[in-house]
């Protein structure tokens, strides 16, 4: 145990690595100019682009969605050898995904999955996840075809910092509960939690920034309750418990399907919905986490 320990710790360092060193090759201001926005670079050298459709209002059960709650879309790309390799959730609605969809193919992209995450949700929003590997500058030019027949907003200028929005949450006992430090953004407290081991896709490791974590957000709705919504990413042997223990939680389970084609382990991502309060769900949450292999704080 304690050799396969080690070899996971001395992989996960190579891996990283040699994802920063192949980032240095990729010249990711051409990259920022092709996709129209501004990047952010993430550990192993992937750079992550948000897409958020701050142009809906989308109401779930009375409460209207933040972007950063369930209408962030966003695309990310890991250096590979001969090019990167590109992973993406595009937030679209029903009239969007035909046009959307066929340039993307149209410029030798993917299609890994199309779904929705919420329910009752009005309007209806569905989720088109992305794949690709080749010349970052190119598949970044593609997505912006793609992107400008939908309504996504396009980013004006250099991306600067979201002023900050007080939240109407007191966040320390989420923190406890969860086992990891929340971060603020948009009005969303958002939780991102690894799994234990190393996930891939066509041998190519696929980390947290490329959407391998689980996610849970937390926006506030006022007297310590929280809309909750998020993914889990499981195992096909977890996905029942996990699921067994939200209903225990009286959390809402909203969907249950793929993101990827060819991933190892192969994964199952379970989406979720309530709005209770919002130590009460951490709770849930805490014990649903606990019926999956995540990683150890």
């Amino acid at each position: 145990m304690r050799r396969t320990a080690a070899c996971l710790l001395i992989c996960g360092l190579a891996t990283i690595l040699a994802g920063n060193a192949l980032a240095q090759e990729i010249d990711w201001k051409k990259v920022d100019a092709a996709l129209g926005r501004t990047g952010a670079a993430m550990p192993g050298g992937v750079q992550r682009y948000a897409l958020p459709r701050s142009d809906l209002n989308v109401a779930v059960d009375g409460v209207a969605i933040k972007p950063a709650l369930a209408l962030g879309g966003w695309v990310a790309f890991e250096p590979a050898h001969g090019g990167a390799m590109v992973m993406g959730d595009v937030v679209l609605t029903e009239t969007e995904i035909k046009p959307v969809m066929t340039k993307l193919l149209e410029g030798g992209l993917e299609i890994t999955a199309l779904h929705n995450h919420l329910l009752r949700a009005n309007p209806a929003t569905f989720y088109m996840h992305v794949g690709g590997h080749g010349d970052p500058v190119k598949m970044a030019e593609t997505i912006r075809a793609a992107l400008a027949l939908s309504k996504t907003p396009a980013e004006s200028g250099q991306a600067a910092p979201a002023p900050a929005m007080a939240l109407d949450l007191s966040t320390a006992p989420l923190d406890e509960i969860l086992g990891v430090k929340g971060r603020a953004t948009g009005g969303v407290y958002q939780f991102s939690v690894p799994r234990r081991d190393p996930i891939t896709e066509n041998g190519m490791n696929v980390p947290g920034a490329m959407g391998s974590a689980n996610a849970v957000n937390f926006q506030p709705t006022g007297q310590g309750k929280a809309a909750i919504t998020g993914d889990f990413v499981v195992t096909a042997d977890e996905v029942n418990p996990l699921i067994r223990a939200l209903r225990a939680g009286a959390i809402e389970v909203t969907a249950i399907h793929s993101h990827m084609l060819d991933e190892q382990p192969r994964l199952f991502f379970v989406h979720f919905w309530a709005n209770d309060d919002a130590v009460k769900l951490a709770r849930g949450i805490r014990a649903a986490l606990d019926k999956t292999a995540i990683a150890k704080s």
